[in-house]
């Protein structure tokens, strides 16, 4: 078992925040806590602290929000806190080697993937849309590149096919707690027995674009119904209905033949809404229309029904709607 350590953490989102709790539950010592600058969020365009920051501050941590770490005067204040160790997860900056140099033991990522696979921005979300059974967490200790080092231990989590990128981040968090704090107990042994990663087995998971939102009903109900959960909860899958976005919230697919032009209701009740796809059917369950909030299709369609009946179509983004 490894003495308790003075630990650097580097984080943002709320993925990070679980994993900044956990350790400060722990026997090590959070010496400084670095996240990134307040971002303007909602209506009101408001400066909002991430929620690393909010942890920090509620524990007394020192805190530092940089806006680059690319200058000597940042290699300075990491050094002065006289860290055994960095823990990074899910910062959102890239970390230079010289930074990665001023830990005594060197900095570790812990990344929601099983690496190789899934280096990159979005490994949660590219999991859940490419189809894969499986995902998990991975400690790894950090180089220059993009997710490149070698790995320290990995643990898997099954992926269902009720998982969206929400609920599967969830999972994450509490085996990734739990794998970060065993790898600190026995950093020294987990150091000498680290994993070269195979560069033959290598997917990246490109950050998520906007375009990627709009639903194209060409596509497979299976491929439809995979991209709606791994956007969910953010940014959400959206489609035209009369030239206004259609959000889905739920939905699943079938796998049924039919005659149906791509996009056209085939039936709306309180099993939901048949939707014709390019091979398949996509079943909405949960929806939300222009304005207003998530509501089941049984609820939509005691306000909406004219608008949801069968024979209307759906359109993809950047086509015509001809409902």
């Amino acid at each position: 078992m490894t003495s308790p350590l003075n630990i650097i953490f580097a984080g943002t989102p709320e993925f990070a925040a679980a994993h900044l709790t956990y350790l400060i539950k722990g026997p090590h010592r959070i010496v400084a806590v670095l996240t990134q600058p307040d971002r303007r969020a909602g209506r009101g365009k408001r400066l909002q602290p991430s929620a690393v920051k909010s942890v920090a501050l509620a524990a007394g941590i020192p805190l530092w929000q940089p806006d680059t770490l690319k200058d000597p005067a940042s290699e300075a204040q990491l050094a002065s806190y006289g860290a055994d160790v960095m823990v990074v997860v899910a910062y959102g900056l890239m970390l230079p080697a010289g930074i990665l140099a001023i830990p005594r033991i060197g900095c570790i990522n812990v990344h929601a993937s099983l690496l190789p696979r899934w280096r990159g921005a979005a490994p949660v979300q590219r999991a859940i849309e490419a189809g894969d059974r499986k995902t998990g967490v991975s400690i790894m200790m950090m180089e220059p590149g993009l997710d490149t080092g070698p790995v320290l231990l990995r643990r898997e989590v099954t992926i269902t096919g009720d998982h969206t990128a929400g609920t599967l981040l969830a999972d994450l968090e509490g085996v990734g707690t739990q794998a970060l704090t065993d790898c600190l107990m026995d950093i020294a042994s987990r150091l000498l027995t680290a994993q070269v990663q195979d560069e033959q087995q290598v997917t990246y998971a490109r950050k998520i674009d906007k375009a990627e939102t709009a639903i194209d009903w060409s596509l497979s109900a299976v491929d439809i119904d995979r991209k709606v959960r791994a956007l969910l909860p953010s940014p959400g899958c959206y489609t035209l209905l009369n030239g206004d976005r259609f959000k889905v919230w739920a939905a699943h697919a079938l796998h049924q033949s039919h005659g149906a032009a791509t996009g056209e209701i085939m039936s709306a009740n309180s099993d939901g809404l048949s939707v014709a796809c390019g091979k398949g059917v996509l079943v909405i369950t949960e929806a939300q229309m222009p304005g207003g909030t998530p509501q089941t299709v049984t609820t939509l369609l005691n306000g909406h029904q004219d608008k949801l009946t069968p024979g209307k179509r759906f359109a993809f983004a950047g086509q015509v709607d001809h409902v």
